[in-house]
């Protein structure tokens, strides 16, 4: 590589206090969202965790092994 080839690289500049507090806001935002569909997600697999053991003890007590 030579030596004009080379780019610097830009110091990032510090943000401003009302910059710095929608950063914030939005990443606590997309932490929410995760979080809710995360949560969905574990609500739907118990549902269907509890079906199944509800099907597998209907069978059991029905005889059909």
């Amino acid at each position: 590589m030579r030596f004009y080839e080379i780019k610097t690289i830009k110091p990032i500049k510090p943000l401003t206090p009302a910059q710095a507090r929608i950063n914030a806001l939005k990443q606590s935002k997309d932490r929410a969202a995760d979080a809710l569909t995360a949560e969905r997600t574990r609500q739907k697999q118990a549902k269907a965790t509890e079906r199944v053991q509800k099907a597998q003890q209907a069978l059991v007590k029905a005889g059909i092994n």
